[in-house]
């Protein structure tokens, strides 16, 4: 419960400013699965309405996980720990869990498109070299390691890896688009299969809510990232306060997802396929060959370190106990990452998004309500480290939590187009009625019952929570310094 990784951090902690997470974004959001949604777009509507549906729904997921992110920038806690409130202290492991196998997933997928592109690299440098296997366990040893060195490495390599991509993207996109207009077609006009009426209405919306379902799972877990975010004492400005998250989330994601979304059509268009290595190999040749690879390199690694390898590293230091370091965490990661072989399922990617989406979008759905709803950001944070405090409830369990997880997650689940919203607000409203007029009577939260601003607020009324591990004090809390 109190694992030294696990425990708020403090203001004087955080170092993360705005510029350090529009970096860290940039590299989030180039990566190769991204590419798959613009070629799978491009089947039946243009690319400028792909393009439109991926700013839509960047900007609306966007929203959310500003939301959420409040929980980090407020008190200074981790996704895992946070998740004690609405599914009990023991109850959390199994949300928590499957976040961290899902970015464990990603890890895995992420980390053989840069081995293939390394691959890709060395071959072309000696022909006689072809071992992707190789190049997958340095590569993942690699990111492991910059991850494992903390938050700041992380940073340090986005701000590294950022302009880099930044530059081979445009090299990327005019090779891939010269090759299509010597074919004599224009990317912007080229579709497979061009569909009209509801049908084309429906692929539009598969688009928003498969970019949507694509981040879901940070959504989730952003607490454990912002919480590590620069932001001003006494702010009581929802905006000013979550400043970071925003400028990260609403500006630098959609951009830059929708030019990948860009970049994985026009690969489709010249080799029939998203995958830029392929398209790449048939476009391009010696030096500019390899630069172009080691962007995707560069671009899976930053991903890895800031969206999948850290927060899923909290959940498995969450549960695996107070032995179980952030760097020992880190590769537990890669080992359940690698084991999953998620490579296998890289055809069916959009789907396996959509099905992400559904499960997890009613997860960020209970968050919302118990965190904004119910508890109105005030948080009893000392009990949420304390076995037989109020998040306890019935054995370590909060069933409200797992009920409207379920509904949530089966009923968006059915409705797979509009998966997240579904999952989001079902769970949301099942959440907040069965905890306001059941639950919480029969478990009494000390925020809800006695709100306080003083008493449960955190960085808003100066406050860092201070959690003593000391065996004769359960905790205290210390007032902002």
């Amino acid at each position: 419960m109190k694992s030294k990784d696990l425990l708020p951090i403090h203001h004087n902690e955080r170092k993360i400013g705005v510029r350090g997470f529009f970096m860290m974004w940039i590299g989030m959001a180039i990566l190769l699965a991204t590419f798959d949604i613009g070629a799978s777009g491009i089947q039946g509507i243009s690319l400028p309405w792909v393009v439109l549906a991926t700013l839509i729904g960047c900007v609306a997921i966007g929203a959310f996980i500003s939301l959420i992110g409040d929980i980090g920038v407020e008190h200074g806690l981790s996704f895992p720990v946070y998740m004690r409130a609405p599914f009990g202290t023991v109850g959390t492991h199994i949300p928590s869990v499957t976040r961290a196998v899902t970015a464990s997933f990603w890890f895995g997928l992420n980390t053989y498109f840069g081995s293939t592109a390394i691959n890709a690299i060395l071959n072309t440098m000696n022909p006689s070299f072809d071992n992707w296997l190789l190049c997958y366990i340095v590569f993942a040893l690699f990111q492991l390691i910059n991850t494992a060195s903390g938050i700041k490495w992380v940073e340090r390599f986005a701000d590294l890896a950022a302009p880099i991509i930044v530059i081979f993207s445009l090299i990327i996109y005019q090779t891939l688009t010269t090759e299509i207009t010597r074919q004599g077609s224009n990317v912007w006009d080229w579709v497979a299969s061009p569909v009209t009426g509801g049908v084309a209405i429906t692929a539009f919306m598969v688009v928003i809510f498969a970019n949507m379902g694509f981040w879901a799972t940070l959504g989730c877990d952003i607490p454990t990232i912002s919480r590590h975010f620069k932001a001003p004492r006494y702010e009581r400005n929802w905006f000013k306060r979550n400043k970071t998250t925003l400028i990260g989330t609403l500006i630098a994601m959609p951009i830059t997802e929708a030019f990948m979304i860009m970049i994985g059509a026009a690969a489709f268009i010249v080799a029939g396929t998203s995958n830029p290595v392929t398209a790449l190999q048939d476009t391009a040749s010696g030096w500019m060959l390899a630069m172009l690879l080691l962007m995707i390199v560069l671009t899976q690694w930053s991903t890895n370190t800031a969206a999948n390898v850290l927060p899923a590293a909290a959940i498995f230091s969450n549960v695996l106990g107070p032995k179980v370091s952030h760097a020992i965490a880190v590769f537990v990661v890669g080992i359940v990452g690698t084991i999953i072989q998620p490579w296998s399922v890289y055809e069916i990617l959009t789907q396996v998004l959509l099905i992400i989406g559904a499960v997890l979008s009613s997860v960020s759905g209970i968050l919302f309500a118990d965190y904004y709803l119910l508890r109105k950001r005030r948080v009893n944070v000392p009990d949420l480290f304390d076995t037989e405090g109020q998040y306890r409830f019935n054995g370590g369990v909060n069933i409200v939590g797992f009920i409207s997880w379920a509904v949530g997650g089966v009923i968006a689940t059915i409705f797979m187009t509009y998966s997240f919203i579904i999952g989001f607000v079902i769970a949301a409203v099942i959440y907040y009625i069965f905890s306001k007029y059941w639950y919480f009577r029969k478990f009494p939260q000390a925020e809800i019952s006695y709100p306080s601003d003083n008493d449960y607020l955190g960085i808003t009324v100066g406050r860092d929570w201070f959690i003593v591990t000391d065996s004769n004090l359960d905790y205290k809390s210390e007032e902002g310094k």
